[in-house]
């Protein structure tokens, strides 16, 4: 839970560092452009918001790991990937979408640095304590900040450990460790699809490799 606002941070602020024109490339999400991502965080910001102030009166039912599910690689026709590219392109100008998700992410930021990490909350019909919702939340950030800046070799990365926490929890996902010799950023990039690996990794990767991609949803 404690990298939830250092991970958020540096995803918004890698936005607001955008130039326009960067708006119109292609993001690391299959079939969406970074406009389209940005408008995806600006959705994401708003779930964070509603499920912090939806709480649960039963038992826990899953943690920071098992909240996510592992779906079909995504082909860029589902209805609800369609409408954030419709949403996406409604707003016309970048600096619009920067405003809004400056706007409701910096809410988000501050609602989660006041949440209670043993609270219960309820989302997507699971319950989980607010800290584990947070620091599942912190593998969502790195994994966008990282499809943010696919086509941007100069933007800065997300902070060495969120990318090392991510890595920890994708790990946990899988069941099993990625090699040592993967950096965090290419187990993270290689285990949920967004790079394929080279023959010296899949080879290295054993029989990992036949679990991967791990896409979540």
């Amino acid at each position: 839970m404690n990298l939830f606002s250092p991970s958020w941070a540096a995803l918004r602020t890698a936005v607001a560092d955008l130039p326009d024109e960067s708006f119109a490339l292609p993001s690391g999400c299959t079939g969406w452009l970074v406009r389209d991502l940005v408008c995806h965080l600006i959705i994401d910001a708003q779930d964070v918001l509603i499920t912090l102030v939806t709480p649960a009166e039963t038992e826990p039912t899953r943690d920071a790991a098992t909240y996510w599910d592992i779906v079909q690689a995504p082909t860029g026709d589902d209805p609800l990937d369609a409408l954030t590219v419709r949403l996406a392109a409604a707003y016309e100008e970048p600096w619009l979408l920067k405003f809004h998700l400056d706007d409701v992410g910096s809410a988000a930021g501050r609602a989660a640095e006041l949440a209670d990490p043993a609270a219960r909350v309820g989302t997507r019909d699971v319950v989980l304590t607010a800290g584990d919702y947070l620091a599942a939340y912190v593998l969502e950030w790195t994994l966008h900040h990282l499809d943010l800046i696919t086509h941007l070799p100069e933007a800065a990365e997300p902070p060495a450990e969120c990318l090392a926490r991510s890595r920890e929890l994708l790990e946990r996902i899988a069941g099993t460790a990625f090699p040592s010799s993967f950096s965090d950023k290419d187990a993270l990039l290689i285990g949920t699809g967004r790079r394929t690996p080279t023959e010296g990794e899949r080879d290295e990767l054993g029989e990992l490799a036949g679990k991967l991609p791990l896409v979540l949803g």
